[in-house]
């Protein structure tokens, strides 16, 4: 065999190696996803389980405090995060630059009206009084919900994908209620004080609430850009192990976990 042939046919069982075991290579690469203590933190720690089985070696990263899973992702400290809704990377984007893209939705802690005096948030009376959080991210998603109701319009052209919205951005009431604002972790205490109030999950389940089971009204979890994300840098969107990646997460093991592990508090969107 002379030596050009014995190096075409390297370069032949090369190609094929590669196309037949492309993904298995990322058995020995660390992929270190960032994540937050708590929810995050015990949905991931099933997730690696599952990635083992799609040929990956996923190491979890909780990262607590000031420090930024996407500032450690942006740096390549991180080969993904999942932590976060569309609307704060959004911003984070904004701000501060960051070549990052999503890849994969994961769960919605959906935010929810609830009452101590009506069942449906139909019937609430002419002149409620409703609560709903002062930070524009949270006001956003209980105003979409007032207006999907038929409560009030938004200025045209909102979208939630792209911007939040405030009071100054109602339009019309098309039912006559006095919306008041207050910080998010006083609304859950306040309940008995209003005819309804827009309470972010956190907040709900410290009280013993649960959205699916106890809200009046629950945002909608199809086209809502406050579901979380896996996010990965730009250049790495594409990568080999990105789609198994999303796949571990995006199983029956995971969703199965997820539905009694929290007990509808937290909800898969996939």
């Amino acid at each position: 065999m002379n030596q050009r042939y014995r190096l075409r046919l390297q370069a032949m069982v090369a190609a094929v190696l590669i196309s037949t075991f492309g993904v298995a290579h990322s058995a020995d690469k660390v992929l270190r996803v960032g994540v937050r203590g708590g929810v995050d933190e015990q949905i991931w720690e099933v997730v690696t389980k599952v990635a083992k089985k799609n040929g990956l070696n996923v190491e979890p990263v909780v990262i607590s405090g000031a420090a930024s899973p996407n500032e450690a992702l942006n740096n390549g400290d991180l080969e993904a995060n999942s932590f976060q809704h569309i609307p704060f990377l959004r911003d984070q984007i904004k701000q501060r630059g960051y070549k990052l893209s999503i890849v994969g939705n994961t769960i919605i802690s959906p935010i929810a009206f609830y009452s101590k005096k009506y069942k449906a948030l139909k019937d609430l009376p002419d002149g409620a009084k409703i609560a709903i959080p002062n930070d524009p991210s949270n006001q956003t998603r209980a105003l979409v919900i007032l207006r999907d109701a038929g409560f009030i319009t938004l200025r045209e052209g909102f979208d939630p994908f792209t911007g939040t919205a405030s009071l100054a951005d109602i339009t019309s009431y098309k039912k006559k209620i006095t919306l008041i604002e207050s910080a998010s972790v006083v609304l859950a205490r306040a309940l008995e004080d209003v005819d309804a109030a827009a309470i972010i999950n956190t907040f709900a389940y410290q009280v013993g609430l649960i959205a699916t089971r106890d809200g009046i009204a629950v945002e909608k979890r199809e086209h809502n850009p406050y579901v979380n994300v896996i996010v990965v840098r730009d250049q790495d969107k594409n990568a080999a192990w990105v789609a198994p990646l999303v796949k571990s997460y995006q199983s029956e093991e995971v969703r199965q976990f997820i539905q009694k592990q929290f007990g509808g508090s937290v909800l898969p969107v996939f």
